[in-house]
């Protein structure tokens, strides 16, 4: 069973909003929305794919006005965007929400870490994930643990699994039965969990070719820090965007943490609808360039 880091590396802010799976038809707004923005996203991301073992995040902005805790499941969001991208290197996709107008993806080379500080529950099981019986399995596992204090929660799953299994698809149904942690909306549903209260979640993977039908999944809960709050210890604060030149019409900008960490660049003209998202290298060389023709008092 493997764990993996949430990426940290530099960010691209998305061009169009995230949206949340939808099992609507082909042609249903929604559907049509859906593609808009998983096609906008794979082309926006184009460049920061990597061979080999690999993570996604996505940290998902909503208005100060909707309910960040009993709305807006982050397996919805991360299930369409990580089944679009998909290839055989995915082993580990982040998502976190929180209050913010912008929302943010990158991509990063897996990183494997320690297993997470809070107690690691297993559950095993052989049935296709598509039934009751795969949730009632997972909820053994899980029946005995306290539930978790109401408020916000960080929740990690580590599954091992088959090479003909797709883990994907393995976790709106796991999550599902965590209701003895995440307790209930209500007393009287089965399988209906109060993870909107999830506001950052971890999903790795490990293909064991010995596994054959076995499902196993580590499954890590614990309070996380309350979204409105700083959150430089959970690493889900959104940044900050500095100017760091203008002139002649153009402005260079950067996005920043609290601690100075750059998680994008940008640069825009006045005629233009939007910012052009850069990387990092792209804007120190733009940067330089710019110094070195029009003089460093355009720098901010």
């Amino acid at each position: 069973m493997r764990w993996y880091a949430r990426p940290e590396n530099d960010a691209h802010r998305l061009r169009v909003a995230p949206r949340l799976a939808s099992w609507n038809k082909s042609d249903d707004p929604d559907q049509v929305r859906l593609r808009a923005y998983l096609d906008d996203t794979a082309a926006l991301l184009a460049e920061s794919r990597v061979d080999g073992e690999w993570a996604l995040r996505l940290d998902v902005g909503m208005s100060e006005g909707r309910d960040l805790l009993g709305t807006s499941d982050l397996d919805n969001f991360a299930y369409p965007l990580a089944y679009h991208l998909r290839d055989p290197g995915l082993v580990s996709v982040w998502c976190t929400k929180q209050h913010s107008d912008r929302s943010f993806v990158r991509i990063d080379a897996a990183r494997e870490v320690s297993a997470p500080s809070a107690e690691v529950l297993v559950a095993r099981t052989t049935v296709s994930a598509s039934t009751a019986a795969y949730k009632e399995q997972i909820r053994v596992a899980v029946v005995g643990a306290t539930e978790l204090p109401s408020g916000p929660v960080r929740l990690e799953l580590a599954f091992v699994v088959g090479p003909r299994r797709n883990w994907v698809n393995l976790w709106k149904q796991t999550i599902d039965a965590l209701d003895p942690i995440l307790g209930r909306t209500n007393a009287d549903r089965d399988w209906h969990p109060r993870d909107g209260r999830i506001i950052e979640l971890g999903m790795h993977v490990t293909v064991d070719p010995a596994a054959g039908n076995e499902i196993v999944v580590g499954i890590a809960a614990s309070p996380a820090s309350t979204p409105l709050a700083a959150t430089a210890a959970t690493g889900i604060a959104m940044p900050e965007r500095k100017v760091v030149f203008r002139g002649h019409g153009m402005c260079l900008g950067k996005y920043e943490l609290r601690d100075g960490t750059a998680t994008a660049w940008d640069v825009s003209f006045p005629h233009w609808p939007t910012a052009m998202q850069m990387s990092t290298e792209q804007a120190k060389a733009m940067r330089d360039a710019l110094v070195a023709v029009l003089g460093d008092e355009h720098a901010q």
